[in-house]
């Protein structure tokens, strides 16, 4: 894997790169849309190759329980088993150690999960985690991380922390010599001192193609967020990769590139649609309110997409009150399109030395919700 950077912003310490990898090249800075199971929600690969997203994730603990990295060996990996052409990159399953905390169990071997109440376990060690993603077959394998509440005391911080350095060391060890990169991630909650220490300590290992900043996005306010992904970014070798796991809004992308970050991952276009919200030029918009249920103006007059060319907003309003799936999988296409469009404004300003200006303008109207009819 190669990671050229062609561009620089002056006051920032945002850059555009080329990602090379075996499935193609990749720009950045990148959204990847989430195929948590081998599949972004209500998209078809059609879609997703219109919207010109190169690159996607998918999850190693969902994957892993079905259909499981025998089948997946059986199959020949996931791109050819999806028939998705482009990169992907897995997460390790350390995330499932937050969401999933009220069925699960850690240990210093690994974690176990109850996948039902009164159904199986699943065992997931960093040796299980590497074996499924060489099954998957991803460009860019994550090791297994313990992944925390934000807010956590420092010493429960520290623990997960030094669990996670330990993990990585094992994943490294299981990885052989595969030609798919890892990526290590730096944890530390929003404790200064343990990122440092985290950052030292993975970039003094062999073998990370890239790193990962984990642990934001479950609990603690943007600000904090912001301050820590400076931080972190500030430590990390310049000459790889930075990707800001989970997050996040587009206002939270924005902001990310400026503090050095390059990949970025997140639910919220597809999850979001699911609910009736939009993102638009204008700012965030709520389809579930009232004052759409006769509004004959498009959702954003400035997109192409079939749900904004097509369709006014009260049949939009219409879908998501009536919970058509029609309407979740125009809204998720629309968002992804919004996310994808936004990452290329971002690479066009940054190649062409205007993104101060960028930065100053986009602020504001990526953060406006309901812009035309204020809640």
């Amino acid at each position: 894997m190669r990671f050229e950077i062609h561009a620089r912003a002056d006051g920032s310490r945002a850059r555009a790169a080329t990602l090379t990898t075996p499935h193609g090249e990749v720009e950045t800075p990148v959204f990847m849309p989430v195929g948590t199971r081998g599949t972004v929600r209500t998209q078809t690969l059609g879609q997703l190759e219109r919207l010109g997203a190169p690159m996607l994730l998918a999850n190693t603990y969902h994957l892993r329980v079905r259909p499981g990295p025998e089948v997946l060996d059986q199959v020949g990996g996931l791109h050819a088993w999806m028939g998705w052409r482009g990169a992907l990159l897995t997460d390790s399953g350390g995330f499932q150690l937050f969401s999933l905390a009220h069925a699960r169990t850690v240990t210093e071997d690994g974690a176990e999960f109850r996948i039902t109440p009164d159904g199986p376990r699943l065992r997931l060690t960093p040796e299980d985690s590497i074996e499924t993603q060489r099954a998957i077959g991803s460009d860019i394998m994550m090791v297994l991380d313990h992944c925390i509440d934000a807010r956590s005391p420092h010493a429960e911080a520290r623990a997960a922390m030094e669990l996670t350095h330990r993990w990585a060391r094992r994943c490294l060890a299981a990885r052989g010599d595969r030609d798919q990169a890892m990526f290590a991630i730096v944890q530390g909650a929003c404790f200064e001192d343990l990122r440092r220490i985290s950052a030292a300590e993975l970039t003094a290992l062999p073998g990370f193609a890239g790193y990962a900043i984990g642990g934001l996005a479950v609990g603690e306010p943007r600000a904090q967020r912001e301050d820590v992904t400076e931080l972190t970014c500030g430590l990390l070798p310049d000459d790889r990769p930075r990707y800001l796991m989970g997050v996040g809004t587009p206002l939270d992308l924005l902001e990310g590139v400026h503090r050095g970050v390059d990949m970025f991952d997140c639910i919220l276009p597809t999850a979001l649609a699911q609910q009736g919200l939009a993102f638009t030029s204008h700012g965030r918009i709520d389809l579930r309110r009232g004052v759409h249920k006769v509004a004959t103006r498009p959702l954003d007059d400035a997109c192409p997409c079939e749900a904004c060319v097509r369709y006014p907003r009260s049949y939009l309003h219409h879908l998501v009150k009536c919970k058509e799936p029609l309407g979740w999988q125009l809204l998720a296409f629309h968002n992804l399109r919004f996310y994808v469009e936004l990452m290329a404004e971002i690479r066009g300003a940054l190649r062409a030395g205007t993104f101060g200006a960028l930065l100053a303008t986009r602020r504001d109207t990526l953060g406006r919700v309901d812009p035309d009819n204020p809640p």
